[in-house]
């Protein structure tokens, strides 16, 4: 579910450079009543070469559901091949074949990242076996496991281990929402988690983003927004409010900074946020404020 700020426009048009390719497709990855691979693959090569294709990144697909992708692909002969991020569901060991898979379609898939989960307790060894199974023109996306408790020491661990993914020039990765409160990480832990990519010089992904501007979902649950981790990002850069930009339920001002960002700011914050993985909801009512 997702909201358009009044006054917004869905007229088709150039997409600025701050939302390019920014938000990955991931509705291969919704268990419990997910759409079909027919239906996915449909919706994003529409999507793709819709008014707010330009907004649209990879199509994020678990190893387990890539035969069905590949097949489902053939069958629909897209125009140029589909960016893929693909996440391993079923170990590590299952990258090499997968991949082997990705590269023998060229003509259908291009492999841009790599992504996996990890222990907080990563240490050099697990990461370099990640970078024996991904080729060095593919990203290795690595999500360190975000401890649930709010205890301060394991908060503390977690950040170390994402410290750790960045400087091992892997791209970390933090889940900012979903169905359960415990998806949801603390405003103070997206704010240090930004502030790792900023320190480091080494982007971050978010995924489970199901809202453009804070708010509050149908059991009660307050859920981050695309936009406040947008701006949240420029003010880590620029050494601004961060915390003001991911309370904000503000739409319009939420709105208004993104579009105060002059072209070097936009890639900046593209530095330090490099995309969000998100349903084509999201896609359609961000290109409404794009256009």
């Amino acid at each position: 579910m997702t909201t358009v700020p009044s006054g917004s426009s869905a007229a088709p048009g150039s997409v600025p450079p701050l939302f390019a390719s920014f938000v990955d497709d991931t509705s291969l990855l919704r268990t419990g009543g997910g759409l079909g691979v027919d239906t996915v693959v449909e919706g994003y090569l529409d999507t793709r070469d819709g008014d707010h294709g330009g907004l649209l990144g990879r199509l994020v697909c678990p190893v387990s559901r890539l035969s069905p992708l590949v097949t489902e692909l053939a069958r629909s002969a897209p125009a140029a091949p589909v960016e893929l991020a693909l996440v391993v569901d079923s170990g590590l060991g299952s990258v090499p074949k997968a991949l082997s898979t990705v590269f023998s379609r060229a003509t259908l898939l291009i492999p841009r990242t790599v992504e996996t989960s990890a222990p907080v307790d990563l240490d050099p060894v697990w990461l370099e076996r990640v970078a024996e199974f991904v080729p060095d023109d593919v990203t290795a996306v690595v999500e360190p496991r975000r401890p649930i408790t709010g205890d301060p020491d394991d908060v503390a661990v977690w950040l170390d281990a994402v410290r750790r993914v960045a400087e091992n020039k892997c791209e970390p990765k933090l889940r900012c929402g979903g169905p359960r409160p415990s998806d949801v990480p603390a405003v103070e832990e997206v704010q240090r988690f930004l502030g790792i990519a900023a320190e480091t010089g080494r982007a971050v992904a978010v995924v489970g983003l199901s809202r453009l501007v804070r708010s509050v979902d149908e059991t009660g649950t307050t859920q981050h927004g695309i936009l406040n981790l947008l701006v949240a990002a420029a003010r880590a850069v620029d050494g601004g409010d961060v915390v003001a930009a991911l309370t904000s339920t503000d739409a319009d001002e939420l709105v208004a900074a993104t579009r105060e960002l002059g072209g070097g700011e936009n890639e900046a914050v593209r530095r330090v946020l490099a995309r969000c993985g998100a349903g084509r909801d999201e896609v359609a009512a961000l290109g409404a404020l794009a256009a």
